[in-house]
């Protein structure tokens, strides 16, 4: 295609005529992949005579086009570009990037990105060549921003991947460093040269963010470069040509070149500056910059400073920035010493100033209170905020220096607090009390552990506080709220002080102002939690959710939900009444929160979080009524769009919220409803395409299916849900680039198949077995070695006679056993196991270990019979003790609980006011319906060095299984009876083989069997009795 018919569909790309577009679109996409027609755009693009429109189509398909098809992400795939073409387009993008207007420069610089990353050096060994030449020429705007990307490249690389950031530092540095100076001398410079110096800095702090280059601790070097940066950070920004709107003289050049200069003295400062965090070969480096710089920098920002004092213009990162690295100065005895004279100034005419309420504060407050709630509570403008740094100097201030400070700066905000009180209505200073209040909540740690201010806070709160709450002044009445929160937890010698504020917060909740609501609904979650007597808030439970789903309704703040996650946390099982209704609220502002966040192009909507909140606070509520598994019918319609759609790939960042939601389902509906079956494809689907580092998510509610709704799952041919988990697993064990703790959850599945399914399944065990086996042999990590053991042992529990043969007729049962074996007698250093740690590991292999010796000889040799039986013994000698240890650890818990609700409380009845019946049958009971969470972490192992006792997971004995009635004492004795009555000769001649160790081992496990089956009759006797009252209750 030509450049002329190029340029018509390019045209015919920007109709409004939706058919004329479409077509358009389409013959592009014909036409991308064809020789030239990348070089044809990159022609187009520098075409001064082309509508700058089309211009900038072909600049957004060009970018868009290299974006997508310049790496390739397979080593063996074929590059969709021809490689002549891509060295027609590193020969002239360079030259090109200079040429044309800065629209269409942001997309080549987008384009140069790409390549670079990919290319360079390998690729494009001139490039380097290219940036050095034009440093020299007239092309030093191109070659410095060509060099800024080239740098970016490296920015975060460290150690063996940084090494060609040194040769292109030795390359050009010098070079910089002449233009830098030269710049620098210009007289009445332009903003075109700050763009230029811009760029030098964003180049120096790229090559500077992890490590100093070596050509930087050449102390003349170093010292050529500081000069500048100082030069730049004392000289006055010039007056001539800034904007006078806010948001534009921000981002004027020269601000830009103050912000980047300050950006990188205040790096150089906290992380080569400090001798005592630097290796010994940078130490001199450290101490140098303490000696010669540090102070002088700190002297122009104190300067810088002084501007905003005298009501002087300073950009909010700037003051940021400077305020950060002055925060960094107070533990440093020199740098504080500097400070200390300028100190008070700095605290009461520069730092509480910036803390107080503000004219854009007001503003924002009065013209979008949405934006002022989000700007509040977004953790991002935190970082850049002055007000953000001014709190945090003034905690590490009192933090670091309080004996010199905070006595002082608190008798400076009384003084604030008196002259409030003291002035007329009309002549308040209530932006000044805002900041007060501000400075109080923030100090609040250091506050509640120092006395006398300790023994103090009540007073304060009722004096100047509390009488807030009524205040006029709308940011009064939100920072009342806030404070009031931040102290909720102190001692309160008059309760009714406590009672007071907490009412007045959820009065704060219908306030006619926004942000007052919001930060009431804040305030609320640390009354809630530090509330000792609900029924402080009981009564007003109904109204306090209602103003609660209103105000979700009008703002989308993650923040709110921690406050009802606490609210339900609280109360538990009291929320019932409320479960169905918090669902369908929760369900709708996540809806609501999503479409915020998808019609979001910047991807920083709140939505998004508060999104993750809504289902993390439904996870709550339903982990709440876990007791009402009936409610789970009425609220599974609620949730059934919310999984069907988020466990697709539009839900990967609410998929873990998602995944819990639908563990709690499975686990606790009454019957698994054939809906809730639809979910298992979905998941299947995610698990192969792209949601592999959620297996261990995604088993959980695979082994509800299989546990709980074993029937269907059996039964069902369509879908065919044996063939899918049977399709999963054997891709998942076999994928040779999957580590092997990604694939952990996969033996744990089959487990469950075999325990759940016994009997059934019995043209499943040869498949399973083959790949479990095959995956032992290349498997390294111990825990997924026990693990796919485990799956053999579970199999010989299943049918040990057709396990056997299976593994007899795939020619590995030796080597099986021999492994095995090998694995139950390996100890670490102190002597403890090395493997099969957990209580359910080696009742898993004592339950496979004896399913094998009823078998007959032919199948099972005499020798091997008696090494399996001694193995046996010692397995469950091993875990008796287990259980009495773990048994005596909890009993010393238990008393250490005691020991702590004694000391703690007044021994109120608070479990019954929560509607909890302390009985110890629903306690039985309630281990049958543990936390889903903790489920979760069953199947979740942290594997640590061989010499920890930690490296296997113990959170298993959570988890469920049709083997948990099954005793392995009683187990194994049965099973000896059987063996000696159907083939007395083959037992007399074990017994016979027994040294005196053995039979004396043997002899305990018999009398403790016995003792566990009388046990065992007194539990069901137990629970029938506890069945029977709770019928007749």
């Amino acid at each position: 295609m030509d450049l002329q018919s190029l340029a018509v569909i390019l045209q015919g790309a920007l109709s409004f005529n939706p058919t004329e577009r479409k077509a358009a679109e389409e013959s592009l996409n014909q036409f991308q992949y064809a020789p030239q027609h990348l070089v044809r755009l990159l022609q187009i693009i520098v075409e001064g005579n082309c509508d700058m429109a089309v211009r900038q189509v072909a600049s957004i398909s060009f970018k868009n086009f290299i974006s997508k098809n310049w790496c390739t992400n397979d080593p063996g795939e074929p590059s969709k570009i021809l490689p002549e073409d891509k060295e027609v387009v590193r020969q002239n993008i360079l030259n090109f990037v200079t040429q044309v207007p800065p629209l269409l420069r942001v997309q080549l610089g987008e384009c140069l990105k790409t390549i670079v990353q990919e290319d360079y050096p390998a690729q494009w060994p001139t490039l380097l060549s290219w940036v050095k030449h034009n440093l020299q020429d007239q092309q030093v705007y191109g070659a410095l921003f060509v060099l800024r990307i080239l740098s970016r490249k490296y920015e975060f690389k460290s150690d063996d991947d940084r090494l060609p950031v040194n040769h292109i530092i030795e390359e050009t540095f010098p070079l910089l460093l002449n233009i830098f100076n030269g710049l620098i001398q210009i007289p009445n410079p332009s903003v075109e040269v700050a763009d230029l110096i811009k760029l030098i800095c964003k180049i120096f702090w790229s090559s500077i963010y992890l490590e100093l280059p070596k050509q930087l601790f050449v102390p003349n070097v170093f010292n050529a470069w500081m000069i500048l940066f100082l030069t730049v950070l004392e000289r006055p920004v010039p007056l001539e040509g800034q904007p006078a709107d806010p948001e534009l003289r921000k981002s004027w050049g020269w601000w830009k070149v103050k912000k980047w200069t300050v950006h990188i003295l205040n790096r150089l400062y906290t992380r080569f500056g400090d001798a005592k965090l630097q290796n010994p070969d940078n130490k001199a480096f450290a101490h140098n910059f303490q000696k010669n710089y540090a102070g002088k920098i700190l002297e122009y920002h104190l300067n810088l400073l002084n501007a905003i004092r005298v009501g002087g213009y300073l950009p909010d990162r700037v003051i940021n920035l400077i305020l950060q690295y002055l925060s960094n100065s107070i533990s440093k005895s020199a740098m504080y010493h500097q400070l200390q004279s300028k100190i008070d100034i700095l605290l009461f005419e520069i730092v509480f100033p910036l803390m107080c309420f503000n004219d854009n504060d007001q503003a924002l407050w009065d013209d979008d209170p949405h934006e002022y709630v989000r700007k509040g509570y977004d953790i991002i403008e935190d970082l850049y905020s002055p007000r953000t740094a001014a709190m945090d100097f003034v905690c590490e201030l009192v933090r670091k220096r309080g004996k010199d400070n905070l006595q002082k700066f608190l008798l400076f905000i009384v003084g604030v607090f008196k002259r409030y009180d003291d002035a007329p209505a009309e002549y308040k200073p209530y932006r000044q009390k805002d900041g007060a209040l501000l400075a109080i909540g923030t100090l609040c740690d250091k506050l509640k552990q120092t006395e006398p201010y300790k023994s103090e806070l009540e007073h304060m709160l009722v004096q100047h506080v509390f009488p807030e709450f009524s205040s006029p002044v709308g940011h009064l009445r939100a920072k009342a709220a806030w404070v009031s929160g931040q102290y909720a937890h102190i001692n309160f010698s008059d309760s009714n002080n406590f009672r007071r504020a907490l009412h007045k917060v959820v009065a704060g909740m219908r306030d006619a102002e926004l942000p007052v609501r919001v930060d009431s609904v804040f305030a609320l979650r640390s009354f809630v939690e530090a509330c000792s007597d609900l029924n402080e808030i009981r009564p007003i439970l109904p109204q306090l959710l209602d103003d609660f789903f209103k105000l979700m309704n009008e703002v989308e703040n993650e923040d709110l939900v921690f406050t009802l996650e606490t609210i339900v946390d609280k109360f538990g099982e009291e929320m019932v009444p409320y479960a169905l209704g918090l669902c369908q609220n929760l369900a709708a502002a996540f809806w609501k929160c999503m479409n915020s966040a998808e019609a979001d192009e910047e991807g920083d909507d709140p939505g998004a979080l508060a999104a993750v909140g809504c289902l993390r606070a439904i996870s709550t509520i339903l982990e709440s009524i876990n007791r009402v598994p009936h409610l789970f019918v009425h609220i599974e319609p609620t949730m059934l769009p919310i999984m069907s759609r988020m466990l697709t790939t539009d839900g990967q960042e609410v998929f873990e919220e998602v995944l819990e939601i639908v563990s709690y389902m499975t686990f606790y509906l009454p019957t698994i409803s054939l809906e809730m079956w639809s979910l298992w494809p979905l998941m299947m689907e995610a698990l192969r395409d792209w949601a592999i580092d959620f297996f261990p998510n995604i088993l959980v509610p695979l082994d509800n299916y299989i546990s709980r709704s074993t029937e269907h799952f059996l039964t069902c041919k369509e879908p065919d849900y044996q063939q899918s988990l049977w399709n999963m697993i054997s891709s998942v064990m076999g994928d040779k680039n999957l580590e092997d703790g990604d694939i952990e959850p996969a033996p744990k599945l089959i487990q469950v198949l075999f325990q759940n399914c016994r009997g059934r399944v019995d043209h499943w065990l040869e498949p399973y077995l083959r790949i479990t086996v095959e995956r032992l042999h290349r498997t390294e990590k111990p825990y997924l070695k026990c693990l796919l053991m485990e799956v053999v042992a579970d199999a010989l529990y299943y049918n040990a006679s057709l396990t056997l043969s299976i593994l007899q007729r795939l020619n590995v049962a030796t080597e099986v056993f021999n492994l095995w074996f090998q694995m139950l007698q390996q100890t670490k250093k102190s002597g403890a196991r090395a493997n099969f740690k957990s209580e359910h590991d080696k009742k898993v292999c004592c339950l496979g270990l004896t399913s094998l010796l009823p078998l007959p000889a032919d199948q099972l040799p005499v020798e091997a019979l008696d090494r399996i039986f001694k193995s046996t013994l010692d397995l469950l000698v091993a875990y008796k003790d287990q259980l009495a240890e773990a048994s005596k650890e909890e009993e010393e818990g238990e008393e250490e609980d005691d020991d702590m609700e004694n000391f703690e409380s007044d021994g109120d009845d608070s479990d019954k006011e929560m509607g909890v019946e302390a009985e110890d049958g629903d306690e039985a009971d309630s281990l049958k319906l543990q936390k889903l969470a903790a489920r979760a972490k069953a199947f979740r192992n942290s594997e640590l060095d061989d010499d920890t006792d930690d490296d296997f997971s113990e959170d298993d004995e959570e988890l469920q299984s049709p083997i948990d009635d099954v005793d392995p004492f009683v187990f194994f004795v049965d099973t000896i009876k059987v063996l000696r009555a159907s083939d007395p000769l083959r037992f007399e001649k074990l017994t016979q083989t027994l040294d005196l160790h053995y039979r004396a081992l043997a002899d305990g496990v018999a009398q403790h069997a016995e003792h566990r089956r009388v046990e065992i009759e007194k539990e069901k006797i137990a629970k029938a009795a506890e069945a029977a009252a709770a019928a007749t209750s």
